[in-house]
């Protein structure tokens, strides 16, 4: 019988990384092609500016994949990783480069794609706004707890008889694999007490852990948020069975431990995934929501936001303050605009806006975000502001428009997906003065202007930095009716 040997990974030696692609991934350009590396665990992160030893993981037609084996030369971009987990957990994966040169890298993603993809005449760009602090900025994090714990390679070599049970975050590229947090510099305190304090309490109590394969268990995620301006502390724990006392006596655990908690709340989710926003958010102790404020305008009073379990709510609060004061600035408003807010999502942005404007009509299509857009304008005693619920391609129709009204400004921010194009044909329909493009993907933002490039010219880009450490990019792009 005739054995097929596999063949080896091709090595190859000195090589240059190029500069950072998208989606974060590092390029090197060889005579034989394109070579995209990332960093995988196990194997060192690229920066580019590196010189390294690369195995080839993927072969495509136009491009191969590669893992760094070895790091010949350092770039002079690197820094220390400052997280004891970097490389293994997903997160914060630009953490070895410096803050300058991540915002340089970022910079340059928005000029790319603006100048490649939309290929319209473009303004000066503006520097990129940078984040202040690049650390303990996130309002939200959701942590797995799971029975498939992740091993370094230095466990596995031991050959310890191990407990799997981890609470933390997946490893990429591994849904059943959760490596545990001993400290997490993305949420302040006491994000990392509590989710220890539950760690703790699972191997003292010996409560099974989910398994993400089996679909076996009982905890399965801890939520935590909080909130920058308020200090108000939001705890969702998780589980897929209903039993009522050792909740009870977990959660009362928590309540004494951190009298700080001011929303306790749990699910009983059942399902085989993780996904809560169909279950039932139950109140334990505590409001069922916390608050956020913030500031319009000098003029007027904070704005305060409430925030339940299902809520979105931009993660990084300063920095969004920074996204929502860029986009009304562009907007211009002077109090006689009927202002479009589309994805308004729980109605931040039309809030925000909403003073300055003469009527904001906010069009998403959550419904449950619309319920607590209509909670926050009446938490603010705003009425100048609608909020309405739909597919926003068959929601924005001529008779949407002769209803409400045609709007003189539109701001929206859509998902990473973009504008859908029937959407921006009924922005090109209604004709609105202005523009405001507010975007989590460059790519898609790009695509869209070169859509709106038939009626409207581009008269100023601001990108944004809304989460250091990443590659990701928020940029806001002011269109004017030509």
């Amino acid at each position: 019988m005739r054995r097929h040997k596999h063949k080896q990974p091709q090595l190859i030696a000195n090589l240059l990384v190029a500069d950072v692609a998208a989606e974060g991934k590092c390029i090197i350009k060889t005579d034989e092609g394109v070579i995209f590396v990332e960093g995988r665990p196990g194997y060192p992160m690229p920066a580019p500016g590196d010189i390294v030893d690369v195995k080839i993981v993927n072969q495509k037609k136009q491009y191969r994949e590669a893992v760094v084996e070895r790091i010949v030369t350092p770039s002079e971009v690197r820094t220390q990783p400052f997280c004891e987990h970097f490389g293994i957990c997903g997160g914060c994966k630009w953490q070895h480069i410096q803050y300058a040169e991540q915002l340089r890298f970022k910079q340059q993603q928005v000029i790319d794609h603006l100048t490649r993809i939309a290929k319209v005449p473009l303004p000066e760009f503006q520097p990129i706004v940078a984040a202040e602090p690049t650390q303990y900025y996130r309002n939200k994090l959701e942590f797995t707890v799971a029975a498939g714990r992740w091993l370094t390679q230095a466990e596995v070599d031991a050959g310890e008889r191990m407990d799997f049970r981890a609470v933390g975050f997946h490893v990429p590229g591994r849904f059943d694999k959760v490596l545990p947090i001993n400290h997490c510099y993305l949420q302040p305190d006491p994000s990392n007490d509590i989710r220890l304090a539950v760690s703790d309490y699972m191997f003292a109590h010996n409560l099974a852990a989910y398994n993400l394969k089996t679909h076996e268990g009982y905890l399965r995620t801890l939520i935590i948020r909080t909130a920058d301006t308020t200090s108000q502390v939001m705890v969702t724990m998780q589980v897929a069975q209903d039993h009522p006392d050792t909740l009870a006596a977990l959660l009362d655990h928590l309540r004494e431990r951190f009298p700080q908690i001011t929303s306790l709340n749990y699910i009983i989710n059942k399902k085989k995934n993780d996904n809560y926003g169909d279950q039932e958010v139950i109140n334990y102790a505590g409001t069922p929501y916390i608050e956020e404020t913030m500031v319009s305008s000098p003029n007027h009073p904070p704005l305060t936001f409430r925030i339940n379990a299902k809520s979105f709510y931009q993660t990084n609060a300063i920095q969004a303050h920074a996204l929502y004061s860029i986009a009304r600035d562009m907007a211009g408003l002077t109090g006689n605009e009927l202002v479009y807010d589309l994805y308004t999502g729980t109605g931040t942005i039309a809030l925000f806006v909403a003073r300055e404007a003469r009527y904001v009509v906010g069009v998403e299509y959550v419904e449950a975000a619309v319920a607590d857009a209509h909670v926050n304008a009446e938490v603010n005693g705003i009425t100048n502001a609608s909020f309405h619920a739909g597919d926003m391609k068959l929601l924005l129709t001529d008779e949407f428009f002769a209803q409400h009204g045609r709007p003189d400004v539109v701001i929206t921010d859509p998902p990473r997906a973009g504008m859908d194009e029937a959407v921006v044909r009924q922005l090109l329909k209604a004709g609105p003065q202005k523009i405001v493009y507010v975007s989590c993907n460059t790519a898609t933002q790009a695509r869209d202007i070169a859509w709106l490039d038939e009626a409207y010219r581009v008269e100023a880009v601001q990108p944004v930095d809304m989460f250091p450490h990443t590659h990701h990019v928020e940029n806001v792009v002011l269109l004017v009716k030509k």
